[in-house]
């Protein structure tokens, strides 16, 4: 064996706690994602992406008026320049930036394909061109004029800006959506004449709340129009907390084809949702036939939406059709609002609408203050110039001696006139045309109106109001800009109420009505043959599985389940699974306890009355509404005592109950001695001494009694032969004997 191996000394290495490690690298990772990824600046409502793209842009010089230049170009300076991530994310931003249907006011103005609204991607960036919008000049104007911080980009080799000036409030005009870590935002587009109005409202009333300006902003204004089919109040709600969300509805009408025909058109789809997805996943649901009131869907659009939809038939009515629609398909959306944004560049916060309008407004302010004290200093040193200058045209032949005559012309005029060296350099780089007497008064000229410029500017710095006045001329300039009058400015989407829906029975208008057997086995498991089965007899089960109970329904009804406990489950039967295999268990649908099982099952109509009865004999009469349960839970209908399990859920249609207990005892009585309730342990209908209740029956005592003994006609005890049996509920009865030979169950 060689030498043990010696571990390498400790020098430079250092300990360190797993779980502290990965703490601190995850904090900062977070952090970077939600300072400079994934949240918007409050003031100018721009990722740091979306920002180097413009500020890239403006370096460029890809103003409103100049030619277009290929994205590759941008994509290419962003990327070497400021941003050290994927050309891709670069592109896919830019892109985005640029489309009339995701932004609401576009900061790019992009030429070539740059996607649509159908969900197709956009060209390659080598394919298409662009330059900045109105709106981006706009968000980027005065940049140049120290109006906000710079910082050192990613390589020290430039700078890029922290925040843009912003004379757009573009953090709710165009909205916003971002995921980061352990927090996310999302942002309508809103319409910007709206929020200047809120703006101006703001600066004239500083304690204003959101719900005062939710009467200037009413809503988002999504750049693909739409409905939206809110309240007031729950919008307000909304702007107020910083959190909600907006249901938006498509645009249709209903279009006259001649001869009673109709179809619909959706001229306008919810925000966010990509046309071609949207028309796929309703035929999808047309093949499903989960769509019975629309026969086909088609997809008509050249610039503008054309989605038209084909009704069944011309009885079908369109709001009916529309309004299911709606509940299944993407043609109503849930826009959600998360104002999650960066404060001050720095602190994520969720704020509410005055809030956000608020740090706009300041921010502008702060801008108005920077720049007005970076055109002062350009004013002053023009000035010391101009007073430099108006001091030699005074004696031009002595200054002309000295240039003429001196070694060091500067510090010559320096000492003869007490000039600046600015002044003196100035003095030496005037060209010789400019000695003209005109140009002395040009001079003076501008030397008056510099100083009345300068003095303007320092009144407006010394006076708060004078400052807010000018803050408010810009925002009613860019309200001018942007007005409802004009096509880009005006309201796309409307607000309306929902038609009041509430007698509509939908499950019947969203299910093609199809006959139905419903089959439940002996242990539990349910399916749904089509058509109504007569003969049950070719029927297979799952292993030793039997038969238990078998009735005819049509698929947009729904199914009550009686369990052992006594709680009512409610099925909707265009939901049970086929007669193909041996169907599921009904636990998958409903939560059934331990140890229960189903002991009785039937279709619900509503307004109608049912008789539930345990094996104790007692029971009581309740109306089909009560018994509907609208969750997995069930409903806890039928009180048990002791060892008692429910036993009957019948229809109570008749005037005389018939019930009979596992000793074949038999007892008719009238059904106006049971009580009616809606919960509880009901009353006693049969006193059964050893055995328990085996089956109950409510008919018309005139009709008879029907009942099966296994035959398939099954039998009918007239009244003649029922009248021994008749007396008053909580009684024993007396035995079927002859009279029932061979009894299994009531009814046919």
């Amino acid at each position: 064996m060689g030498q043990p191996f010696e571990p390498p000394s400790g020098d430079g290495i250092e300990s360190v706690e797993l779980k502290s490690a990965l703490e601190e690298r995850y904090l900062a990772y977070a952090l970077s994602t939600i300072m400079h990824r994934a949240l918007p600046d409050a003031r100018d409502g721009l990722k740091p992406v979306h920002r180097r793209i413009l500020y890239g842009m403006r370096l460029l010089r890809l103003d409103p008026t100049t030619a277009h230049k290929k994205c590759a170009k941008i994509v290419g300076d962003v990327m070497g320049d400021f941003h050290p991530h994927g050309d891709q994310a670069i592109y896919d931003a830019l892109v985005r930036l640029s489309q009339d249907f995701a932004q609401r006011y576009p900061l790019v103005d992009g030429q070539g394909n740059f996607g649509n609204i159908d969900g197709d991607g956009p060209a390659a960036y080598r394919y298409t061109e662009a330059r900045l919008t109105e709106v981006a000049r706009l968000l980027l104007d005065g940049i140049d004029e120290d109006t906000v911080d710079f910082r050192p980009s990613y390589n020290g080799e430039k700078e890029e800006p922290i925040v843009l000036p912003a004379a757009f409030p573009n953090l709710l005009a165009n909205g916003s959506q971002g995921i980061a870590v352990g927090m996310a935002t999302s942002i309508p587009p809103h319409n910007a004449a709206e929020l200047c109005d809120a703006a101006l409202y703001l600066i004239n009333h500083p304690e204003a709340t959101s719900g005062q300006l939710a009467k200037f902003v009413q809503g988002p204004d999504f750049p693909t129009g739409g409905i939206l089919v809110d309240s007031a109040e729950s919008i307000a709600e909304a702007y107020r907390t910083g959190r909600g969300a907006f249901r938006v509805r498509a645009r249709w009408a209903k279009e006259d084809l001649g001869r009673g025909t109709w179809n619909i058109v959706v001229t306008e789809i919810p925000y966010g949702i990509p046309k071609g997805r949207l028309i796929e996943k309703m035929a999808e649901l047309l093949q499903e036939k989960k769509l019975p009131l629309l026969a086909d869907v088609r997809d008509e659009s050249a610039e503008d939406v054309r989605v038209v939809l084909e009704p069944r038939s011309r009885t079908v009515d369109p709001v009916i059709l529309m309004e299911s629609l709606f509940r299944l398909t993407e043609l109503e959306a849930r826009i959600p609002l998360n104002l999650n944004v960066l404060v001050g560049g720095l602190v994520p916060k969720v704020i509410g609408l005055a809030e956000c309008l608020r740090e706009w407004v300041d921010h502008r302010r702060v801008v108005l203050q920077r720049r007005s004290r970076y055109r002062l200093g350009q004013i002053d040193r023009r000035l010391e110039i101009l007073g430099g200058l108006l001091i030699v045209y005074l004696d031009l032949d002595e200054v002309i001696r000295i240039i003429r005559e001196e070694d060091e012309p500067k510090a010559a005029l320096m000492a003869r006139f007490e000039l600046t060296e600015i002044q003196a350099n100035a003095i030496l780089d005037t060209r010789l045309r400019s000695l003209r007497k005109l140009e002395e008064m040009e001079l003076k000229r501008e030397f008056d109106a510099l100083t009345a410029e300068k003095a303007e500017i320092d009144a407006l710095l010394a006076s708060e109001p004078a400052q807010w006045k000018a803050i408010q001329a810009q925002i009613r300039a860019v309200k001018k800009t942007f007005g409802p009058e004009t096509k880009l400015g005006k309201r796309r989407t409307t607000l309306a109420s929902p038609p009041d829906v509430g007698g509509i029975d939908f499950t019947a208008a969203l299910v093609e009505r199809e006959p139905i057997t419903v089959i439940v086995s002996t242990k539990g498991w349910i399916r749904a043959l089509k058509g109504h089965v007569a003969d049950l007899s070719g029927v297979a089960f799952k292993g030793d599985d039997t038969l238990k109970i078998a009735f005819p329904t049509e698929t947009t009804q729904k199914i009550l389940l009686l369990a052992t406990n006594g709680k009512v489950f409610t099925l909707e039967a265009s939901k049970l699974p086929g007669g193909r295999g041996f169907g599921d268990p009904v636990r998958l649908m409903a939560d059934l306890d331990d140890g229960t099982e189903i002991v009785a099952a039937l279709p619900y109509r509503p307004e109608t009355k049912l008789l539930i009865a345990g094996s104790d004999g007692r029971g009581f009469v309740a109306p089909a509404d009560a018994l509907v349960a609208n969750t997995r839970k069930g409903k806890s209908v039928l009180g048990l005592d002791g060892d008692a399990t429910a036993a009957v859920l019948v229809p109570a249609d008749g005037d005389h109950v018939a019930v009979v207990n596992t000793e074949k005892l038999l007892l008719i009585f009238p059904i106006s001695e049971v009580a009616e309730l809606a919960r509880g342990k009901g009353v006693r209908l049969q006193r059964c001494r050893s055995g328990g209740l085996l089956d109950a029956h409510v008919f018309k005592l005139a009709d008879g009694l029907p009942w099966q003994d296994g035959s398939a006609e099954g039998r009918l005890a007239n009244v003649s032969v029922l009248e021994k049996w008749l007396g008053h509920r909580a009684e024993v009865g007396l035995m079927m004997a002859r009279s029932f030979p061979k009894f299994e169950r009531f009814g046919r």
